[in-house]
């Protein structure tokens, strides 16, 4: 077994002295392949380069809508997420970001005046502390002070999952989202190789298994989450081929809610959702999830709790939710439309 402050260390030597840039990376896992939306677009032109040039992530883990909103940023490196965030919040927001590497919080830290003068905000809307994700007490987040947590292939990394879950379950308002890019395997890391320091801060060897981590949500309370986006991992170096070749990769972007609504399967209440179009980024539709696609004004048959996801948190003013709990028809088929008989597709109510 691995020994977590071990794992630590190592994390931190990669990531503060080993790398210089992403250039350096020997896979494909911290590469951001997902097509970034025009708002994030929009505001890493305003995000100094050197920020950018030391950003380390596996995909685009902001959501929607998060004016005026409390982000806290899991493993914020040199924080480009953290800045891009905190430009979208506005200045009634905050943008928070957490890491252990002292290095990478320099580079963060001495970009705060340049970057409130490039977002025009007359003060800092953004602070970086050093802690550990296990431990967001220690860096001094409350209970139920967070309105969105998001992190960017940085979860992996961490000796004690469980404990990271917990801890952002802990922080997250209720009604509160959890969206985070990470990479996740197709089976489980050998445990000789999970200790690899090259493995692992490359982002392969403490990658969950998929299916071990939709358990520790479980266990966690979390009943359903969501996938809003994979795709395979390309192993670039011959010599972490010849290691892990034999598993499959996946950079996942999953987004999960703080609800006690949640059963383990989805539902069947007949309940109708509709989206108003009303988030400003979003004028025609809202994708909730890879199989559940809104459009604008458009009544879809949904799952209890995908109208829990959309009628009881930070979404809810942007949606109509008709029916209740009170009649059950049985099980809701919510799965993607992909993996549904072709007879079905596009009969069972909002996936896509």
């Amino acid at each position: 077994m691995v020994d977590p402050q071990t794992t630590l260390e190592q994390v931190k030597e990669y990531y503060g002295k080993t790398l210089e840039s992403s250039s350096d990376l020997k896979t494909g896992a911290c590469c951001t392949a997902d097509a970034l939306p025009q708002r994030v677009r929009e505001v890493l032109r305003l995000v100094g380069d050197e920020i950018k040039q030391k950003f380390y992530g596996c995909g685009s883990p902001i959501p929607p809508d998060l004016e005026g909103r409390t982000v806290l940023d899991l493993g914020c490196g040199s924080g480009r997420d953290v800045y891009v965030v905190s430009k979208l919040v506005g200045p009634t927001g905050r943008s928070i970001g957490i890491d252990m590497t002292k290095e990478q919080l320099e580079v963060a830290s001495r970009h705060v005046d340049d970057q409130m003068r490039a977002f025009g905000f007359d003060k800092p809307n953004v602070e970086f502390r050093q802690g550990y994700i296990e431990d967001l007490t220690s860096a001094g987040i409350a209970d139920a002070s967070v309105d969105v947590v998001i992190s960017n292939c940085v979860l992996n990394l961490s000796p004690d999952k469980q404990r990271v879950f917990s801890e952002i379950f802990r922080v997250l308002k209720p009604g509160g989202e959890l969206y985070f890019s990470d990479v996740f395997a197709g089976c489980r890391v050998p445990a000789a190789l999970a200790g690899d320091p090259v493995l692992l801060g490359e982002c392969l060897g403490g990658a969950m298994y998929i299916e071990d981590f939709r358990r520790l949500m479980h266990d966690l309370g979390c009943n359903d989450h969501r996938v809003v986006s994979q795709r395979p991992i390309p192993l670039r170096d011959a010599q972490i081929q010849e290691k892990v070749g034999m598993i499959p990769f996946y950079s996942m972007t999953i987004r999960a809610f703080k609800l006690d609504t949640l059963e383990d399967i989805c539902e069947d209440y007949g309940q109708v959702a509709i989206y108003r179009g009303s988030v400003p980024e979003m004028p025609h539709a809202f994708m909730l999830d890879d199989h559940h696609l809104f459009i604008t004004n458009k009544p879809m048959l949904v799952c209890g709790n995908t109208a829990s996801m959309l009628g009881e948190t930070l979404y809810a003013r942007h949606f109509t939710i008709l029916g209740d709990r009170s009649t059950h028809f049985g099980a809701f088929n919510c799965s993607p439309a992909t993996a549904r008989p072709p007879e079905e597709t596009g009969m069972g109510g909002a996936c896509c």
